[in-house]
């Protein structure tokens, strides 16, 4: 089953409705979600930092009162354990950043071009699907001019069907003559059903892939194209300024991660000892215990990787503009290429005219040479071939020749 049932018609309707129906659109909602859910996740990182830990640990030795020290306290009265060997402590940090160099930034700005990226590899990759459609539509139009001049030569030579047949019932024609040209349309007829098979099943290639029930193609209005100097229409060059963008991000993020970074914080934990050692010499308790400060940090590690780092951003970069002259340079050639073939076509079809105009001279004069007897049936049926060849020749010329327009189009994106 089609996804929807509708007619399309024009060459613009098709490709339209192979856009919205190709799976690849799905794509674009999904890269924008993740996207979003990246760049909110970055943002997360001005929130407070918060990590809990619990730690329990044994000592070979610890701080101890020295000896004449010991002696002076117990003779006071005051008794000395000093520390335990066995420590505990169940603790909570704070991290609240408040400058980071504009990392965050950085990243979000990463993440948006990332997206950006895979967007545009998408409208590559969607752009394609107006060739294949224009593929099966100029096909499927060469299969209705096809049908058409059967219908005529079916037509043509049921009339002079029709007069044999009068002529034999005269006795001024032999039978054979008129089962000959019978012959010659039941054969025609033949190729009749051969062209609505392969038209029907071009149907539903084409319905299939469009999403939508395609009853008939209807011929483009013949157009001028001309080749075009532009560069910002085609979605593959739009890519490369996209991956250009992205490397002017990733240049940012290497400057951003050598400045310093502030932020304040806070710690506390329970348990033994605590800050003031020497109260938990004396008493051994467990005790509550909090921090709270300011810190500076510079890593400068990353100034030993910086200039290759950056070489490698100048590489993607020049990779990038040497795609695009690989891309300008062979659209250039396709876009001669087409445009020959369209000059060719039309100079082809001024020829395919003037022959159809002798050929159908030439017939009508088989005609009436046959009804005179002065040729045979076999002299008649060629030059019926012979005018139908050169129509279906004129036919197949203005297809390809419309189908070579519509190329130069995709072409140029226009």
């Amino acid at each position: 089953m089609l996804p929807f049932v509708a007619q399309a018609q024009t060459l613009e309707e098709c490709q339209q409705a192979a856009e919205r129906n190709y799976p690849l659109i799905r794509q674009y909602d999904l890269i924008g979600k993740t996207t979003d859910l990246t760049i909110d996740n970055i943002g997360k990182g001005w929130l407070p930092q918060v990590s809990a830990s619990a730690q329990a640990t044994y000592q070979s030795a610890v701080t101890s009162w020295p000896d004449q020290m010991k002696t002076m306290l117990s003779q006071m009265g005051a008794e000395v354990k000093g520390l335990r060997k066995d420590q505990y402590r169940i603790g909570v940090d704070i991290n609240q950043p408040i400058y980071d160099g504009g990392v965050i930034k950085s990243q979000k700005e990463i993440a948006k071009r990332q997206g950006e990226v895979q967007a545009a590899q998408n409208d590559v990759t969607l752009y394609a699907v107006r060739r294949r459609v224009n593929e099966m539509y100029f096909a499927l139009l060469l299969l209705d001019e096809q049908v058409k001049l059967n219908e005529d030569m079916q037509e043509l030579l049921a009339s002079n069907e029709k007069k044999l047949a009068s002529m034999y019932k005269r006795g001024t024609a032999a039978e054979s003559d008129y089962n000959s040209v019978k012959a010659e349309r039941l054969g025609v007829v033949q190729q009749m059903t051969s062209l609505q098979s392969q038209r029907q099943s071009l149907l539903l290639m084409l319905s299939t892939f469009c999403g939508m029930e395609v009853k008939e193609a209807v011929k483009p209005i013949q157009s001028v194209v001309t080749m075009t100097q532009q560069t910002e229409q085609r979605p593959e060059l739009r890519l490369i300024d996209t991956q250009l963008r992205l490397a002017d991000a990733q240049e940012k993020m290497l400057d951003a991660q050598l400045l310093p970074k502030f932020s304040v914080f806070a710690s506390g934990f329970y348990g033994y000892p605590g800050y003031n050692m020497f109260e938990d010499m004396m008493s051994r308790a467990w005790s509550l215990n909090g921090m709270v400060g300011a810190r500076l940090t510079w890593n400068i590690g990353s100034l030993y990787t910086r200039k290759n780092d950056k070489a490698k951003i100048q590489l993607q970069r020049e990779l990038a503009e040497s795609n695009r002259e690989v891309f300008l340079f062979n659209n250039r050639l396709e876009q001669l290429q087409q445009s020959e073939s369209i000059e060719r076509y039309r100079k082809l079809m001024d020829e395919d005219n003037e022959i159809i105009s002798l050929r159908s001279k030439v017939r009508k004069a088989a005609e009436s040479k046959l009804a005179h007897g002065i040729i045979d049936v076999n002299d008649l049926v060629r030059e019926i071939n012979n005018e139908n060849a050169a129509k279906v020749q004129l036919s197949t010329h203005e297809v390809q020749m419309l189908k070579h327009v519509y190329d130069l189009k995709y072409v140029t994106n226009e």
